[in-house]
């Protein structure tokens, strides 16, 4: 890759090593503005007039992808990476839910009349778009930067994107065998979107995904069930993790993301799944966030496991406790950076543990 992160070989053998349950990963979530100049002088689009413009007009928001992108930092182990997410949970939309535009994500709206049936149309519009849109956004990229996977997300949450949430709930409890028949079926459709967009945004076998930022050299995926703070474990065992695990099995490196501390209680069928590789940490509306010390015994718990470990919204006051009372094996930090002179204060820190 003719790539604009200068050290991207040394992160790409920290994220291996962080796969592998090893080693320490720097990072943040999406990017903030470099100092000096930028990567490369790049066309800067008008603004954008509308919500559609914003997220559907596939020119503008390559465009602006890689005018932002331009002007990155992408010190540490910050990827270089388009996001071209159709919002979180796009699955739904190519399986028949409308979507649209907000002002900072874009909302699935479930479909009334829906009728039960999971079908994927390739003639539907949010299918082409979404091709359309990383085939735009590589064309663009030569290399320059990874075009990431859209979080389509699955499972339960899909199938809520559909038809709504109360009546997923309602038919877990009327027609179970329903339910696990539509969420094979979900599985199957996550798949074929899935290797359909990898086979365009993938570089020498390499890709990267949407959220979170997460690289790998293969197939990588970030998993979820946030609909899952409604309900038991057993249902949990049941509903989601089977088809969790199919994912895991299929998928070369995988990241499940575990929203709230209602969702604690799966962590046990989670660390059951034997081929996941890593956990996220997203502690919820109210709650201290990823490095506050509150969460440390979960840390432990998760590594103890087996599996690595991805705290969020770290404060750079917060780094050297974590370190000291978790350990700096299997972690990937993304960090509450404002500006490079917070990267380079994280990146003194961390120099001893690497």
């Amino acid at each position: 890759m003719n790539t604009w992160k200068t050290n991207l070989e040394e992160s790409k053998k920290n994220y291996l090593n962080w796969w592998n349950n090893n080693g320490l990963v720097i990072s943040m979530w999406e990017h903030l503005e470099k100092d000096g100049a930028p990567h490369e002088n790049v066309f800067k689009p008008a603004p954008a007039k509308d919500l559609d413009q914003l997220w559907f007009d596939l020119a503008w928001r390559s465009d602006n992808l890689h005018y932002q992108l331009s002007r990155s930092s992408f010190k540490a182990d910050i990827l270089p990476v388009a996001n071209t997410h159709l919002g979180p949970g796009s699955l739904a939309g190519i399986l028949g839910a409308e979507l649209s535009g907000g002002e900072d994500t874009i909302w699935i709206n479930h479909r009334a009349d829906f009728g039960d049936d999971i079908i994927f149309d390739e003639n539907n519009k949010w299918w082409k778009l979404h091709l359309d849109l990383v085939k735009t956004c590589r064309a663009k990229s030569e290399g320059r930067y990874y075009v990431g996977m859209p979080d389509l997300i699955e499972g339960l949450d899909t199938l809520a994107g559909l038809k709504g949430t109360e009546a997923v709930m309602f038919d877990m409890m009327i027609d179970p065998e329903k339910v696990e028949m539509q969420l094979q079926k979900i599985n199957d459709a996550w798949f074929k979107a899935f290797d359909a967009i990898y086979d365009v945004i993938n570089v020498d076998g390499e890709m990267a995904f949407c959220y979170f930022s997460i690289w790998g050299p293969g197939k990588v995926a970030k998993l979820q069930s946030d609909i899952s703070i409604m309900f038991s474990e057993d249902d949990y065992r049941r509903f989601v993790q089977p088809f969790i695990r199919e994912q895991c099995q299929k998928i070369d490196y995988t990241l499940y993301h575990l929203d709230g501390v209602d969702a604690i209680r799966h962590l046990d069928a989670i660390l059951e799944i034997k081929e996941l590789n890593a956990i996220q940490w997203t502690p919820g509306v109210g709650q201290p966030q990823g490095g506050d010390p509150k969460w440390y015994d979960l840390y432990k718990k998760i590594l103890a496991a087996g599996k690595s470990i991805m705290p969020c919204w770290v404060e750079i006051d917060e780094l050297k406790p974590l370190l000291d009372n978790v350990g700096n094996q299997g972690l990937n930090l993304l960090m509450h950076f404002k500006t490079e002179k917070d990267i380079e204060e994280a990146l003194k820190i961390v120099e001893s543990y690497r």
